[in-house]
């Protein structure tokens, strides 16, 4: 059997671009708001959950190296899922679920987004905030927007630049002999380590996830099969050691227990350095988790529009605003999702209802790897050690029983809802194929 690599896609990304592609997926809006998530669960020790989502999210990682490269003109877990079970509504799932996360991700962005940072200019409760941020969101998405991969280099370096700003001056604080880099090695009081790091892991999996829209990008990628498990790894691997180093400056510099108290929790470490006005690393955040929500709810959007056109989502979810050509009942519905969800949680319950939902789709991605072993194909591929998609799949899994019963009711409303849609879909597909046999009559 071979692979067809025809397209009607540009081959135009290179290694590099397609390296700072993921990175700038993986980058930015989690790390940005999370680390007091992180700190309220695991003390001082910010680094540990985070160096073991990167080990957990390296696993995943390469099941989608091998299943891209094998399948090069594939465009993500719903296809590979399709090819490997061969059921429409495991397949249906799993893209729903992909949905479904990018629209909770977009809620939980907009908390992040009203809270602290956004704070350091106006003071204004965050609820009304959050909402007003998702309707400026849906507009920009409505009129049209077109990212391209130069711009995503432009915000990429934007949000890398705060990242590194942070561990700037915890190093100018510690040569003032004002840092306690000994926070780092502890942990929460009480609490059983395993159990704290655990914990503070399923929100660390959240600054990792975005690795997989890469998938969707395999056409336009030139000589894939080389340079896509390199990219991927490499931004991974960037994405992990920055993360870490924020971890240790940002205790460093400030105390586990005011990290957990703010939205904005890397903005007490500009306050404590005093060097930067923090005005100006509050943009920068605030361009981080915008750009975040944006890319995220174009996602969704153009997501729902095409299920709507294959006909696994209502068919009213497909209609395109004229001149502007953008799905504009789609954008309308994932919106008023997101509006509704930024009631049900704070950040952190929101980011790990993201990781729920996507913990499903990396679960399919595993076990679709091992699957489709019996699949062989000529051109040569990146192919796993088996034991990767193996252990990828048991981490999933642990990290499924570590969620907590309000993450598993939002999820499973949400994806309630997803199948309710989809048996009316069917079901009036059904009636408007009869209806056409009888006239056929």
């Amino acid at each position: 059997m071979t692979t067809e690599t025809t397209t009607p896609l540009s081959r135009s990304v290179g290694g590099r671009l397609l390296y700072v592609f993921i990175l700038g997926d993986v980058l930015g809006a989690g790390v940005y708001a999370l680390v007091g998530e992180m700190a309220g669960k695991v003390g001082g020790a910010v680094w540990l959950p985070l160096l073991v989502a990167l080990g957990l999210s390296l696993l995943t990682a390469g099941s989608y190296a091998e299943l891209v490269t094998k399948y090069p003109a594939a465009g993500g877990a719903a296809v590979f899922a399709e090819r490997a079970f061969k059921v429409p509504v495991v397949s249906f799932l799993v893209g729903f679920c992909m949905l479904a996360a990018g629209v909770t991700s977009a809620a939980g962005l907009s908390l992040a987004f009203a809270g602290d940072y956004f704070g350091s200019f106006v003071d204004l409760p965050v609820i009304p905030v959050a909402l007003t941020f998702l309707l400026l969101v849906a507009a920009l998405n409505a009129r049209g927007i077109q990212e391209s991969l130069r711009a995503n280099v432009a915000m990429t370096a934007i949000e890398l630049s705060g990242l590194v700003l942070i561990v700037v001056l915890a190093i100018m604080v510690f040569t003032r002999g004002e840092a306690e880099p000994g926070r780092a090695l502890e942990l929460t009081e009480g609490t059983a380590p395993a159990v704290a790091v655990l914990s503070a892991s399923l929100i660390a999996y959240y600054s990792f996830v975005g690795f997989e829209t890469s998938a969707n990008l395999a056409e336009e990628v030139k000589d894939v099969r080389r340079v896509y498990p390199r990219a991927l790894f490499g931004a991974l691997t960037t994405a992990g050691i920055v993360y870490v180093a924020v971890g240790v400056a940002a205790v460093a510099v400030t105390t586990p227990e005011q990290l957990a108290g703010s939205t904005g929790p890397l903005l007490e470490v500009v306050r404590v350095a005093d060097v930067v006005p923090e005005e100006v690393f509050a943009v920068v955040a605030l361009v981080a988790v915008a750009n975040g929500a944006l890319l995220t709810m174009i996602m969704a959007s153009r997501l729902t529009y095409g299920m709507a056109r294959q006909g696994l989502l209502p068919a009213g979810l497909a209609r395109v605003l004229p001149g502007r050509r953008t799905p504009w009942v789609a954008i309308i519905a994932t919106t008023v999702v997101a509006m509704a969800l930024v009631f049900t949680g704070d950040l952190g319950a929101l980011a790990e209802t993201v990781v729920l939902l996507l913990l499903f789709v990396f679960l399919s991605t595993n076990i679709a790897v091992l699957v489709l072993r019996r699949d062989t194909v000529d051109e040569g591929h990146f192919r796993v050690a088996t034991v990767v998609p193996v252990l990828g799949a048991a981490s999933c899994v642990l990290l499924l029983t570590q969620q907590a019963q309000q993450t598993w009711l939002r999820a499973g409303a949400l994806v309630l809802v997803g199948v309710v849609l989809y048996l009316v879909t069917r079901l009036v597909g059904r009636r408007a194929g009869a209806r056409t046999g009888e006239d056929g009559d």
